[in-house]
């Protein structure tokens, strides 16, 4: 059956007129855009910078991105120094609407020598991956539900549901995880990744995570620090050993040959999966990488 033009006109005016209703978001990366869309539904329409799988810490934003920035109402970042090219994408694009910033009042980690092999290059820093500790996240949505309902008082109410009830799954979450870890003796919670995107599920969840690079993926990994790293594998029997999405394997690889372990899959850090990956949004994500670490910590 065909349409008539005139009705084919008509929907196309009408999804026109439903799109401009909708609040203009952009999030820096895949994860807040996720929890953007989540507070959001369909209300926002949500725009991310840096996609599924894409590295925040040295991505560099095209004139594209100015475009999309300069016609938002509401930018989602957040914060915590991780988005360090977002002042100038903001600067040159002439931006004009509102900042979240998400991760405001989170209780921060500094980042310091003990936390990965020996490095002292980011000590005193703090650490900007808060979104690893679920309990984080429930600020997170907070913060963004505020940040909408500001820029769209007509629909403060919507936002805050929302975010109230993804708190509910966001307990869950974290109960679900607590169940999965406790299988695990605290000895062998000691995990080895590509760089230190974990403190603070390390923290919420009793693992220590090792990694041969700092906080921010293009820092040069030093050949001591590597061979301590290696050293501390074999003396402590650390065969849980895992590569990231937004990070190159070319390192744990070499890790892992020269303590025999066998690299036990790929963690989700700091970008989401694709839409047909295992870590699609937040939750996915966190059920997929804890799932993933309590098997690779069971042959520690």
């Amino acid at each position: 059956m065909r349409m008539s033009p005139w009705l084919c006109t008509a929907l196309a005016v009408l999804s026109l007129h439903t799109l401009a209703d909708k609040l203009p978001v952009v999030a820096s990366f895949s994860i807040l855009g996720d929890l953007v869309q989540q507070v959001g539904g369909d209300k926002v329409e949500v725009k991310t910078l840096v996609g599924p799988d894409g590295d925040a810490h040295v991505y560099q934003p095209s004139p594209q991105d100015g475009k999309t920035l300069a016609t938002a109402k509401v930018v989602v970042l957040n914060g915590l120094a991780f988005e360090g090219w977002m002042d100038r994408l903001a600067r040159a694009s002439r931006y004009q609407g509102a900042r979240v910033t998400a991760s405001d009042k989170v209780k921060t980690y500094p980042v310091d020598e003990h936390d990965h092999a020996g490095h002292s290059h980011d000590h005193g820093k703090t650490d900007p991956h808060a979104w690893q500790d679920p309990s984080n996240v429930r600020l997170y949505v907070t913060n963004i539900a505020e940040g909408l309902a500001k820029a769209d008082p007509a629909n403060s109410a919507y936002y805050h549901q929302r975010a109230e009830q993804y708190g509910k799954e966001l307990d869950a979450l974290e109960k679900w995880a607590d169940t999965q870890l406790a299988s695990i003796p605290l000895a062998k919670r000691r995990v080895i990744t590509s760089h230190d995107a974990f403190g603070y599920l390390g923290h919420r969840f009793q693992i220590t995570f090792l990694a041969p690079q700092g906080m921010n993926t293009d820092a040069e990994a030093s050949a001591k620090s590597v061979g301590q790293l290696i050293r501390q594998a074999k003396q402590e029997r650390i065969k849980a050993i895992f590569v990231e999405n937004v990070s190159n394997p070319k390192l744990l690889e070499q890790i892992s040959r020269e303590t025999g372990a066998t690299v036990g899959g790929r963690l989700y850090s700091d970008a989401l999966s694709k839409a047909d990956g295992p870590a699609a949004n937040y939750l996915a994500m966190m059920r997929y990488n804890i799932t993933t670490l309590v098997t690779g910590m069971k042959n520690n």
